[in-house]
């Protein structure tokens, strides 16, 4: 999941095979999944998608009975997105769903290769998310100087 979020890949017409979401939506259900809810702005930051892109997909997971929201009691300029107990139960199963498929896969590394996983996958991640950091950056405030 990391490493799609961090690639910035979460996709809105891509859907999850078997489940009634996209993957961007699956990535909210998780980070929703934790009791407090998240404004707008904060799941936004955590997908690493527009604040537009996830004002529409909130919608559309507020009509799907995924999630409700709520304005925010300390700031009634935001919304806070909370998962129902239907957007609970959806991120539930596509959670075990994905699990039992990464325990056969890993099942069938040798051991140096499940450590050279251990080790690689994070620094992959890493790189990719400094990648998106200086893409990122670069849309907002243009190239780097040049250094001489």
């Amino acid at each position: 999941m990391e490493l799609t979020r961090a690639g910035g890949m979460l996709q809105p017409e891509q859907l999850v095979p078997g489940h009634p979401v996209s993957m961007s939506q699956a990535f909210a259900l998780h980070e929703l999944d934790t009791g407090n809810g998240l404004s707008q702005q904060e799941l936004a930051e955590r997908l690493r998608l527009e604040k537009s892109s996830v004002s529409r997909m909130a919608a559309e997971m507020e009509r799907k009975g995924l999630l409700v929201r709520e304005r925010d009691p300390d700031n009634h300029r935001q919304y806070r997105l909370r998962l129902t107990s239907r957007g609970r139960s959806v991120h539930s199963r596509m959670a075990r769903v994905f699990h039992a498929r990464y325990e056969a896969w890993v099942a069938e590394l040798t051991d140096s290769e499940r450590d050279g996983l251990l080790v690689g996958l994070p620094a992959l991640v890493r790189v990719v998310r400094q990648h998106a950091a200086a893409a990122h950056h670069h849309h907002l405030h243009g190239p780097a100087p040049q250094r001489r």
